[in-house]
């Protein structure tokens, strides 16, 4: 089962490789810094905000529903901390 990061992680690289662009450019596009994009990317930030999912959003085009409506995100794993 996946968890949420590795979700979000694989969906923005899944929608980076059907626009054609890179994750960098898509940064350009949504207005989110390289870092916080390469962190999120990486592995490295343990929860992107919806707002910056959003923005990602607005760059790609795409709606929130349509970033979500993925079977990727149908069997996370409960997540209690």
């Amino acid at each position: 089962m996946a968890t949420t990061k590795t979700a979000v992680r694989q969906r923005i690289l899944e929608l980076c490789a059907w626009r054609g662009i890179t994750v960098n450019r898509l940064a350009t596009l949504s207005g989110v810094t390289q870092s916080t994009l390469n962190n999120i990317v990486g592995g490295r930030n343990n929860s992107a905000t919806i707002s910056t999912i959003k923005k990602l959003c607005d760059g790609l085009d795409i709606s929130l529903r349509e970033f979500f409506n993925t079977p990727v995100f149908d069997d996370l794993e409960q997540e209690i901390q």
